[in-house]
């Protein structure tokens, strides 16, 4: 899951300064202390869900494009998890 946080750290952080609620969520990953997708997954609101769900298909389809593999596999798994 340490890969697959700072994927999404990475991610959110791009959206921070337009969307404090993406600042909510990284914080919480910042904080860290999830074991796994699911228990990060859990721990979202159903507004932080939906935040995630508009963009991880773009983060997703980019590392695709740009042959990262193993970016785009973790990623569809916290996506795969949000529904």
């Amino acid at each position: 899951m340490e890969k697959t946080q700072a994927y999404l750290r990475e991610i959110i952080s791009n959206y921070t300064e337009t969307y404090p609620l993406s600042k909510k969520i990284y914080q919480r990953l910042e904080q860290g202390g999830y074991p796994s997708e699911g228990d990060f997954v859990r721990d979202l609101t159903a507004e932080e869900i939906e935040f995630l769900n508009k963009i991880l298909p773009e983060a997703i389809e980019y590392a695709k494009n740009e042959l990262d593999e193993k970016r785009a596999q973790q990623l569809n798994e916290v996506y795969e998890l949000l529904y």
